[in-house]
């Protein structure tokens, strides 16, 4: 043992002794004639119903109860996480919320969305990519564009157009909302087996592999907290809030040689170009195939007031 260690031993033993050793009031008078009091956690407040795209959830149902305080307790204590997703929250759930209702979905599935990216341009260990994390192929068979120099995966708009029309499909096969939004997980073809061999279809009342059973939960949870900051401990003012990108569009049918050079043109930069547009992935755009793309270019320029 080096001599750091053996000073960390000597100097933490005594209290560890001292914590353990002593009954709670007396750990608690300790804390309190020092003036410092360990943090009070408690666990979040359910509430009395809930309901997923007009779909109730049973909460009388103890073990439908659990997993939904599970979830719930987890992002309650995810502070800076949970902050983040808030500020992105103002930013893009009108946009996202609005296209779901346009392409004839609830807005719900909105959650689903916060549940899978937390609003974020990230990639999956499974290589699952963008805001609704996609697989390339699966991405491909909705109608995006995955390559090189473009990801519509990673384009708000497009990305969730794909989505609805996913969910509508899966709505049409299971005819549940909340088993449309777990296959989104698991799969059509594993949610299918699982209704055939259960004889069941109530996502409630299934059996399923850990992730797809708290999938749904999760995204519930996202839209109890995200609608009700402030009694879930999260008091954030409106000028905490991300705001809505304040852009124009240009549309580019041709090549761009590079984007440095587009931006410049349009009184901003590639940085700028780059946030308002997260579909773009190279600095130039062949775009051997002719289509047509619409870019979002800051109104202000390099920043916004």
């Amino acid at each position: 043992m080096n001599r750091t260690n053996t000073f960390l031993l000597l100097f933490f033993l005594p209290l560890f002794t001292f914590c353990t050793s002593a009954g709670s009031e007396e750990v608690k008078d300790f804390y309190s004639a020092s003036g410092a009091f360990p943090q009070e956690v408690r666990t979040p407040p359910m509430p009395h119903d809930v309901t997923f795209a007009g779909e109730e959830v049973p909460l009388h149902y103890f073990d439908v109860r659990e997993s939904l305080m599970r979830e719930l307790t987890g992002l309650s204590f995810f502070h800076g996480t949970m902050i983040y997703t808030m500020q992105l929250n103002n930013r893009y759930g009108g946009e996202i919320k609005r296209i779901l209702r346009e392409e004839g979905v609830p807005e719900d599935f909105y959650y689903v969305c916060v549940a899978e990216s937390g609003l974020r341009p990230v990639v999956s260990p499974a290589k699952a990519e963008g805001y609704w994390q996609f697989l390339a192929r699966t991405a491909k068979e909705y109608g995006l564009v995955v390559d090189g120099e473009v990801d519509e995966r990673y384009n708000i708009e497009k990305s969730t157009r794909a989505a609805a029309a996913y969910f509508k499909k899966a709505y049409k096969e299971f005819g549940s909302w909340s088993l449309a939004a777990a296959s989104y997980n698991t799969g059509m073809r594993n949610v299918r087996y699982r209704v055939d061999i259960q004889s069941e279809d109530n996502y409630h009342n299934m059996q399923l592999i850990e992730e797809t059973g708290r999938y749904l939960y999760r995204a519930i949870a996202f839209k109890i907290i995200l609608n009700n900051r402030e009694r879930y401990g999260f008091y954030l003012s409106q000028e905490d809030l991300y705001k809505p990108l304040d852009y124009f569009e240009v549309e580019v049918s041709g090549k761009i040689d590079n984007w440095s050079d587009f931006a410049r043109s349009h009184g901003t930069n590639f940085k700028m170009i780059k946030m308002y547009n997260e579909w773009i992935r190279a600095n130039y755009l062949h775009n051997r195939a002719g289509r047509n793309y619409t870019v979002r270019v800051p109104v202000k320029g390099f920043r916004e007031s």
